[in-house]
């Protein structure tokens, strides 16, 4: 069979709407599988249970410290489902990352990318390091993604389309970002400054019933808020004091650098983890600079200047050039001109914002990660693809080292993630019937030991005497290894690793070799166990030596 005769065979099975399908299965897979592989993170143990507490208590109100109250609902609704465990906490996590790769479809549906841009942002999507982690990750991050991506899809479906009913879906997703987390407001603003810039500019038709339909989905936003705040009508205090409590608590917590990091702390986690994308869409600015020229002529003599014997200023951009012509100032714009200038003011927003904001924590990298995948699919030529695929390689390497690995590992994208070593805690616990907790650091345990459970415990959050401790006669004593007793009588004594994070100030001076081996010292705090003589037998756990 000739080449040609083999092409027009393969080409019906791999068809954009099959290799959309497939991608859309492989961001499945990665996100669904093993979702208990690794204990829940402190932050995930808090909000696992502040979600049981809601399904078996009743109890629920806004507090800004753990942000809005939609992931409690939905997760308290999944328990409901499927009862409560690790892999359910994570279950919608997963669903929702994933479902973002269907949103990329309806861009290319709409005319905002074409196949080969949709299919390269997709896989991304899919296999991103970054996206792929906190899709199993029980924060509210990754649903307030999802609806950022759903309320662009819905906008632009609006403006393509001119019916009211896009415009309610766009206020149900400005709704539920706003349920989740409290810099949702970041992408409405970029939103409404771009709309404004659009109104000026003329370039966009706007549907004549405009005006009617922002109401009508500013009134179905401010609804869904004000269901999900008010405790579902249960604390309607929380609509009058909601928003000061809020902006009150993220001012101090900016103020006081909790959590603090250089201003550049994403840019290190793109290079640690995303470097196709961030290589991609940095070349993509310059591209789109180069296109539309700013600054008249300045990027086509400085390009003039190191590509002699290039294209001349002012002929026509073909799809092999490595980059485009100037084409002047006064170039007409088109929609997808127009939704690349948006991505790009999105991204460098974003870039911004977080970069200013004290608090410096991975699972912000997302939001600015996917404009980042939409800028990076900018004018993309076949080099651009064969870059993008081979670059994928890195992607799912680092995908599988940080989210598969089953034991703690040492990288900046856990956070402070709770160890390992806990497991063979909570078998320890599980076989005693009594159970002191003489620390402050005690998470996840409220979660793991939930219910009947906590009934075995003594909880003192510090340091006791030591006859407070032969009073009680536990079976078990956990303490700070800061604060501990040097032995108890009658008892054996193990330190363990309760949680742990990426020590900067141990790797600072070999960061080359660290980027190779991902190895090294990590921080943690550590607990120090006391046991009776033959616990570990009885848990059926080898005793240490």
């Amino acid at each position: 069979m000739t080449e040609a005769g083999i092409a027009k065979k393969i080409r019906p099975v791999l068809s954009f709407n099959v290799l959309f399908v497939v991608i859309f299965l492989i961001a499945l897979a990665l996100r669904l599988s093993f979702l208990d592989l690794r204990l829940l993170h402190h932050d995930e143990a808090i909000h696992a249970w502040f979600s049981y507490e809601l399904l078996t208590k009743g109890t629920y109100i806004y507090d800004p410290m753990y942000h809005g109250p939609l992931l409690y609902y939905v997760t308290a609704g999944m328990f409901f489902l499927l009862g409560q465990s690790d892999a359910v906490a994570r279950l919608l996590p997963a669903l929702f990352g994933a479902a973002i790769v269907p949103l990329v479809y309806a861009l290319a549906r709409l005319g905002y990318l074409d196949r080969r841009q949709a299919l390269v942002a997709a896989l991304f999507i899919a296999i991103s390091p970054n996206l792929v982690y906190f899709s199993r990750f029980l924060r509210h991050d990754i649903f307030q993604l999802f609806f950022t991506v759903l309320l662009l899809v819905a906008l632009l479906a609006y403006l393509e389309r001119k019916r009211t009913a896009y415009a309610v879906l766009a206020g149900l997703a400005a709704g539920g970002g706003m349920c989740l987390k409290e810099d949702m407001p970041l992408f409405i603003v970029v939103i409404v400054v771009f709309g404004v810039y659009l109104l000026w500019r003329r370039d966009v038709p706007f549907p004549r019933t405009w005006i009617r339909d922002t109401v009508i989905a500013s009134a179905v936003a401010v609804g869904v808020m004000a269901l999900f705040y008010s405790s579902m009508g249960v604390h309607p205090e929380v609509l009058e004091t909601g928003v000061i409590a809020a902006y009150t608590h993220w001012t101090a917590m900016h103020n006081q650098c909790r959590i603090c990091g250089p201003w550049y702390f994403y840019i290190l986690l793109f290079l640690l983890y995303e470097v196709p994308i961030f290589i991609l869409a940095l070349f993509a600015l310059v591209q789109f600079a180069d296109r539309h020229d700013p600054f008249p002529g300045w990027i086509a003599r400085i390009r003039n200047r190191f590509h002699r014997g290039g294209q001349p200023a002012g002929t026509e951009y073909t799809t092999g050039s490595p980059l485009p012509a100037y084409r002047g100032p006064g170039r007409q714009w088109d929609r997808k001109e127009l939704f690349f200038l948006f991505c790009i003011l999105w991204f460098v927003a974003t870039l911004a914002a977080y970069a200013y904001l004290g608090e410096k924590v991975p699972w912000l990298i997302i939001h600015q990660l996917f404009p980042a995948i939409l800028v990076s699919v900018y004018m993309l030529n076949e080099k651009k693809a064969v870059f993008a695929l081979a670059g994928c390689a890195f992607l799912v390497l680092m995908t599988f080292h940080v989210a598969f690995t089953p034991g703690d590992i040492n990288e900046p994208i856990v956070q402070v993630q709770n160890s390992e070593d806990l497991r063979l805690v909570m078998h320890l616990i599980d076989a005693s019937d009594s159970v002191v907790i003489a620390s402050e650091n005690y998470w996840p345990l409220p979660w793991y030991d939930r219910g009947e459970k906590w009934d075995r415990m003594h909880f003192y959050g510090k340091i006791v005497d030591e006859a407070t401790i032969y009073d009680v006669d536990p079976d078990m004593v956990i303490t700070h290894d800061q604060a501990s007793y040097p032995a108890l009588s009658g008892y054996d004594k193990k330190t363990y690793k309760l949680c742990y994070w990426f020590s900067i100030y141990d790797n600072e001076n070999r960061i080359a070799e660290y980027y190779v081996k991902r190895d090294g010292k990590m921080g943690s705090i550590n607990i120090d166990v006391f046991t009776k003589p033959g616990l570990y037998e009885k848990a059926g756990i080898p005793a240490p030596s």
